[in-house]
């Protein structure tokens, strides 16, 4: 009797260590090298061809399962198919990875064990739902698309990364438009054209320095004309008229009492999607809005006006007035805004500017509002992650009161010149201030010196005053011996917005902010319990259809 208990205590023991193991699965590779092949369809379809080389650690247990994250839901399971160096293993739909939609490939008896290394082959057949209108041709489709990747605290090392598209069949080589790679992608923002056996159009983005944990963004833009009209996914009818919507309940809210349940069963959905229309324009991620204790110092007037909330076409505006007083760049013409870029970049150039100046070198527009969105993208998370342990809202007292200090001395100058002097030194704090053209107009009511390198923003001044010299003299005034210039001071506050409307309007386009906002304050979304994947799926793009996150098994 004795014996029986005691084997069935070692049977359950036994059995218990089993369980726990296989609960507590440790993973910890490296993904070496990772080759991706999307090809576009022209029937408004795309197929994705994986090929993952895996290193596992010596330490980790055996990788048996690989997630794999999809764009969206509209693929079908049996159309997948994989391998473990060229060895067929089972496609499921238990995809244990962050993000709506993904598949597991379970390695079974190809399992990778610790100390090895392997190849993992994924084809999707077919995704559908891919290709959206261009936002700034309306002539041409676009979509985007972000490889899967996987937990930083399972993967580490970098990555030999390499994205193909193949875009639709017939396209032309010069008539496709590729948008700048972001995610802080740490290859070349454009990517290599060719064509592939079949003759179609490729683009390549290709680095060494890559990783497995990062969400890096692909994407281009072809004529609609290759795909049928219903392939292009179009807005729809809510989402055109969810702005009127808002607008009219917000004012019916404040006449009718909605304590009925009538108010409950209408009134909820109408409020849920008021709240979304906001979100989508607030580009700064919640968690920059936990508090911590004491002031963050030492921000510059663009990080501050990002974490002030401030437009972002004045956050551009301001950028341009930076690269331009450093002398990296001057404004060749305002409408359309194009640059001259310094061949030779001046030192002391932040990473917003420089990012800005190449955002700034694509030729197209369809190529430089995706590289000022990536831009944008990487300030806000900079911001927050500058936020971390200080207090938003007593930072966010601390540079309006440098912004109202500003203003008070310009005000309280006693002649042009000296209120010129400090306008030139403090303009970007100046323009924290979310009345700056009313302010502006009502401070500067007689004329105006206008700064030093004034001429290097406006060509009709620059222009106009051919003894300008775009190199300042060691005394702060411009090259030529004749005096800085004079201009109305309701003259030169207007230029500034002029500048700033430009920018919304011929640049970035009325739906910049919201494409920004997909990504740093993107819409919760459900996840399943334990899951160890990447993060979820959110592109700033005229197309979004990109790949949510893979898991970590």
């Amino acid at each position: 009797m004795k014996a029986r208990i005691f084997s069935f205590l070692l049977v359950c023991a036994l059995a218990f260590g089993l369980t726990t193991n296989a609960l507590a699965q440790t993973y910890s590779f490296q993904l070496t090298k990772e080759v991706v092949h999307v090809y576009w369809n022209g029937d408004g379809t795309i197929a994705i061809d994986y090929q993952f080389t895996f290193r596992n650690k010596v330490s980790a247990d055996a990788i048996d399962f690989v997630d794999v994250g999809l764009p969206n839901r509209f693929f079908s399971l049996g159309g997948i198919t994989a391998d473990v160096n060229g060895k067929p293993v089972s496609v499921t739909s238990d995809y244990q990875g962050q993000g709506s939609a993904g598949v597991a490939v379970e390695l079974g008896g190809q399992a990778i064990r610790p100390g090895k290394s392997g190849v993992v082959h994924v084809f999707i057949a077919r995704v559908d739902q891919m290709y959206y209108p261009d936002s700034s041709d309306e002539a041409y489709a676009s979509g985007e698309f972000s490889p899967t990747w996987f937990g930083s605290n399972f993967v580490d090392g970098t990555t030999d990364l390499s994205v193909t598209f193949h875009l639709p069949p017939g396209v032309r080589p010069e008539e496709p438009r590729y948008h700048a790679a972001g995610g802080g992608w740490p290859g070349a923002g454009a990517p290599e054209i060719g064509l592939d056996a079949d003759g179609r159009v490729t683009y390549t983005w290709q680095s060494v320095a890559a990783n497995g944990f990062t969400q890096y963004t692909f994407g281009a833009s072809y004529p609609a004309a290759y795909l049928p009209a219903e392939a292009i996914v179009r807005t729809t009818f809510v989402d055109l008229i969810i702005g009127g919507i808002a607008s009219l309940f917000t004012t019916l809210a404040g006449i009718l009492p909605f304590c009925c349940f009538g108010g409950i069963i209408f009134g909820m959905p109408i409020l849920g999607a008021i709240n979304e229309h906001k979100r989508k324009k607030q580009y700064l991620p919640p968690k920059i809005s936990i508090e911590g204790h004491g002031i963050k110092r030492g921000l510059t007037a663009v990080e501050a006006a990002i974490l002030m909330g401030q437009p972002l076409e004045k956050v551009m505006t301001m950028i341009l007035f930076g690269v331009v007083k450093k002398e990296a760049a001057q404004v060749a013409t305002r409408d359309p805004l194009e640059l001259q870029i310094a061949a030779t970049l001046p030192a002391g150039l932040r990473e917003y500017e420089t990012d800005f100046l190449e955002a700034m070198r694509q030729k197209s527009p369809a190529q430089r509002k995706p590289a000022l969105s990536a831009m944008t993208v990487r300030l806000i998370k900079n911001v927050t992650e500058k936020m971390k342990g200080f207090s938003t809202k007593e930072t966010v007292e601390y540079y309006k009161a440098i912004n109202e200090k500003a203003w008070k001395q310009i005000e309280a100058a006693g002649t042009p010149e000296v209120k010129s002097q400090m306008l030139e030194e403090a303009l970007e704090w100046t323009m924290l201030d979310k009345e700056y053209d009313d302010r502006a107009r009502r401070t500067f009511t007689g004329p105006i010196f206008v700064p030093t390198w004034w001429g290097r923003y406006d060509p009709v001044y620059r222009h106009s005053h051919p003894t300008f010299s775009s190199v300042p003299t060691s005394t702060g005034m411009p090259g030529s011996g004749s005096g800085r210039s004079a201009l109305p001071g309701a003259d030169f506050a207007a230029s500034v917005v002029t500048g700033t409307q430009t920018f919304a309007q011929k640049i970035l386009g009325g739906d910049f902010t919201q494409g920004v906002s997909q990504i740093t304050n993107p819409a919760p979304v459900s996840t399943r319990s334990g899951s160890s994947g990447g993060g979820g799926c959110a592109c700033a793009c005229a197309g979004c259809a990109c790949a949510c996150a893979g898991g970590g098994r």
